[in-house]
């Protein structure tokens, strides 16, 4: 079973992760790791935290010659802003952040108590994470993409883009956009809202392309595949919604506007011409890309706070403002892919097993064989 455990507070000393369950002789490149820490620093809109931090990844354990030996992995991120103890009291809940709701739960009349682990700076070690199962996954022959869809009411247009094409122009945005037009529109959008005090979210679409039929199960609800992959992004700070495929459209739809009719070749095999389904039916992949769109809110520290309720005093008052990003979707997008890569990486292994990268590829090219034979 692959499963992963992480601790660490925004202004603590550091973020730790332990993940186990990794194959034994899976070569880890860390420099490929400390890339995708800094993609999620990226970002027009970003705030002055991203100027502090430079996360490197160091592993602790779990490793020897840059190859895992089947024991857990002890993943380090140190935080050079580390002053949590020197930090005042916030009083002044946030109106959508766990301020409120957190302090209630947990007792406490100091929020920073709460705020400190419920802050986005803990997704730093999900990244970690999440690139170590792509590194996993890449010897497989699965990809992972994406890329902003809108930031507020600018959206880009991107129907038309190959995988290729995404990948390669929203790896040249400031703003993971494949769009160029819709990018510059969005940037204004960013600007204007932090010259009022305010903040922007938006929607960015997951793709993860070379996955095979069968991942999932149809028989029980915590196997589903489709739940695991909502469950593993939805539980990103500040993500409040996630469509597979054309999930709302579909539903305005009918039944033979939504489904994707079945084809075959000799060449092919059984595949779609269309993927309305994102890859996914009845809680299994279907061997089509996997598709997810996902929508942020928008972050909910304002330069120009809303009402809010001393918990102390009790007493009518502004919302405390904590240092903050304008627009953090990019950076998102990146947490999404590795929420992603982390749940087909646990799907693989518990589909293919082995207890080496060599044994679970075996296993692995049985069942393409399997299905080769169908």
């Amino acid at each position: 079973m692959l499963r992963y455990l992480s601790a660490g507070e925004s202004h603590g000393r550091c973020l730790v992760g332990i993940l186990e369950g990794v194959p034994a002789g899976l070569k880890i490149d860390k420099k490929q790791i400390d890339r995708e820490l800094t993609e999620r620093q990226k970002g027009y809109g970003r705030g002055a935290r991203m100027k502090i931090e430079k996360d490197r990844l160091k592993i602790l354990s779990g490793l020897r010659k840059d190859r895992t030996i089947g024991a857990p992995l002890a993943l380090l991120i140190k935080n050079k802003d580390f002053k949590i103890d020197t930090l005042p009291s916030v009083t002044c809940p946030r109106p959508g952040h766990a301020d409120l709701a957190g302090a209630l739960k947990y007792d406490t009349k100091d929020i920073r108590d709460v705020l400190e682990r419920a802050s986005a700076r803990s997704t730093a070690m999900r990244v970690a994470i999440g690139a170590i199962c792509r590194t996993f996954l890449e010897g497989f022959g699965v990809k992972i993409i994406s890329h902003v869809s809108a930031i507020g009411k600018v959206r880009a247009q991107t129907e038309s883009f190959s995988f290729d094409q995404v990948r390669h122009n929203a790896a040249k945005s400031r703003l993971k956009c494949a769009d160029k037009i819709a990018e510059k529109l969005m940037i204004s959008e960013i600007n204007n809202a932090k010259e009022a005090g305010d903040s922007l979210g938006g929607t960015f679409e997951i793709i993860a392309a070379g996955v095979p039929a069968g991942l999932g199960s149809p028989f029980h609800w915590d196997r589903r595949l489709d739940g695991a992959l909502s469950a593993a992004v939805m539980s990103i700070p500040a993500v409040k919604a996630v469509e597979i495929g054309a999930g709302f459209l579909n539903a305005a739809s009918r039944g033979s506007e939504v489904h994707d009719a079945i084809f075959y070749s000799s060449a092919k095999g059984f595949f779609r011409k269309t993927n309305r389904a994102g890859g996914l039916e009845g809680g299994m992949t279907n061997g089509e890309p996997l598709v997810l769109h996902c929508a942020m809110k928008p972050i909910a520290t304002l330069k120009k706070p809303l009402a809010s309720v001393n918990i102390r005093t009790k007493h009518e008052t502004h919302a405390a403002v904590e240092r903050a990003d304008v627009c953090a979707v990019p950076a998102c997008s990146v947490v999404g892919e590795a929420a992603v890569a982390f749940c087909l990486a646990k799907a693989y292994l518990d589909k293919f097993a082995g207890d080496t990268i060599g044994e679970t590829k075996r296993n692995y090219e049985g069942y393409l064989k399997q299905l080769k034979d169908f």
